[in-house]
């Protein structure tokens, strides 16, 4: 008991109050260039064809890994030297959010479009080089034990950060106009910015197999007389930058790392095919839009804060693979929630039962499994390796589960929730061979 007891102060940390806050920097422009903007778009006159490619604006946030390298490995010229690599980023990142949220909200989407696509892009592109930098800052100043907490604090300040960015900003919006609720919104930025002054910078880790592969890199290209110019600099650059993060990636597992990257792509894979069409589903059950507003902000954003708290508990008490199960077969269960939801029908007592125990069980998988992307990056390339494997993990909510709709029509709604709870089992059955005993890659337990 006392080991469980012991497992709750790990929240206790200062560490973890910084994250939080990073975590609502982190999650504030999201609303602003999607359904914020959406609404914005629409109250505008702009035709539902256009609003529909706004949705594009995502994009940077499935690419990040592209220029995750650079800002890996490069200074940002002048911060870095006052605050360090990892800090430097993150204030560049947020002083440019700042400024693109503020033009942006400057804009009249009728009289510019192009310009108001322009900005929001601008604006999703620092959102997701942020990201990347907060990323790899939090794995860099946890130790392992503390990754499902870390991970808890960022999406917590991140979940509230949304709601601040969605509603906070439509009722300011409405009270006052469009220019004024993105000018809070931008304000609101500084919450990142003093929490990175306050902060301090991680300690830069170099593996003795990162510096034997520069200096082979740096003798090979000595060897053809092109060591010393520029293009030697830039190619053992690039190549320690780009190459060496994936190339330890690789051959840190060898032919496993198909599994684990399996793994990471099918985990939440239920999760995402249910989410895409929980809402088309409650609508056709019954439920006002007033009814599925209600539970999900006060049950789902509660239950999701709590699982996400559970999760980094869960982590410190029973470990890795045991919480990675408890986890899976949770998710898997929440799932078949809705089955019988689909049987129970307009009842919004089992609504709020079903979202809760939905929310909780997403929550406390969200954490660990942050936390176990988390412990597979080396320290070196924190950055890239964690981009890459964010991007990844966000493949089945994006791309996979852009068919259940499909998948819907052709099935009856317990069916269909049943095949989403199905779609978990292969994660499962990939977490069993990671897991078992004698596995190459098997997680620290």
């Amino acid at each position: 008991m006392q080991a469980w007891l012991a497992a709750a102060s790990v929240y206790r940390d200062r560490r973890l109050l910084a994250l939080l806050f990073l975590g609502f920097s982190s999650g504030l422009p999201l609303a602003l260039t999607f359904s914020t903007l959406t609404v914005w778009l629409a109250e505008s006159g702009v035709q539902k064809g256009t609003i529909g490619l706004f949705a594009a604006l995502g994009t940077p946030y499935a690419l990040k890994f592209l220029w995750a390298p650079l800002m890996d490995r490069a200074p940002l010229p002048g911060l870095t030297r006052l605050l360090g690599r990892r800090r430097g980023w993150m204030l560049g990142c947020q002083v440019a959010l700042m400024a693109g949220i503020l033009a942006l909200g400057a804009q009249d989407p009728i009289a510019n479009p192009g310009l108001t696509a322009l900005l929001a892009l601008s604006v999703a592109f620092f959102s997701a080089s942020q990201d990347i930098v907060i990323d790899a800052y939090r794995v860099e100043i946890l130790d392992e034990r503390q990754y499902a907490a870390g991970a808890a604090a960022v999406v917590f300040g991140y979940r509230v950060a949304m709601l601040v960015s969605g509603a906070g900003a439509l009722y300011l919006a409405a009270l006052s106009d469009w220019f004024a609720a993105y000018g809070a919104m931008a304000g609101l930025m500084v919450v990142g910015m003093v929490t990175v002054l306050l902060s301090t910078e991680p300690q830069r880790q170099d593996s003795a197999e990162t510096r034997q592969r520069q200096t082979e890199i740096e003798a090979f290209l000595a060897a053809r007389g092109i060591g010393g110019d520029w293009r030697g600099r830039a190619a053992a650059w690039l190549y320690i930058a780009v190459v060496s993060p994936f190339l330890e990636f690789v051959s840190s597992r060898g032919w496993l790392v198909a599994l684990v990257l399996g793994f990471v792509v099918f985990y939440k894979l239920g999760d995402s095919l249910a989410g895409v069409m929980t809402n088309p589903f409650l609508i056709e059950l019954g439920f006002s839009k007033i009814d599925i507003a209600n539970v999900s902000k006060l049950y789902g954003f509660t239950a999701t804060i709590t699982g996400l708290a559970l999760g980094g508990w869960l982590l410190g008490a029973a470990g890795m693979i045991r919480s990675l199960w408890i986890c899976g077969i949770l998710q898997l269960a929440s799932n078949l929630m809705f089955a019988v939801q689909a049987e129970v029908g307009a009842s919004l007592g089992f609504l709020a039962l079903t979202i809760g125990v939905e929310n909780l069980a997403g929550g406390m998988g969200t954490a660990v499994f942050v936390a176990y992307l988390s412990s597979l990056c080396n320290v070196a390339y924190t950055a890239t390796q964690y981009a890459l494997l964010s991007s990844l993990f966000a493949l089945p909510r994006t791309l996979i589960s852009a068919g259940s709709g499909y998948v819907a029509e052709a099935l009856a709604w317990t069916d269909f929730f049943i095949f989403t709870a199905v779609g978990a089992v292969p994660g499962l059955v990939i977490l069993w061979w990671l897991t078992r005993p004698g596995s190459a890659v098997r997680p620290a337990s």
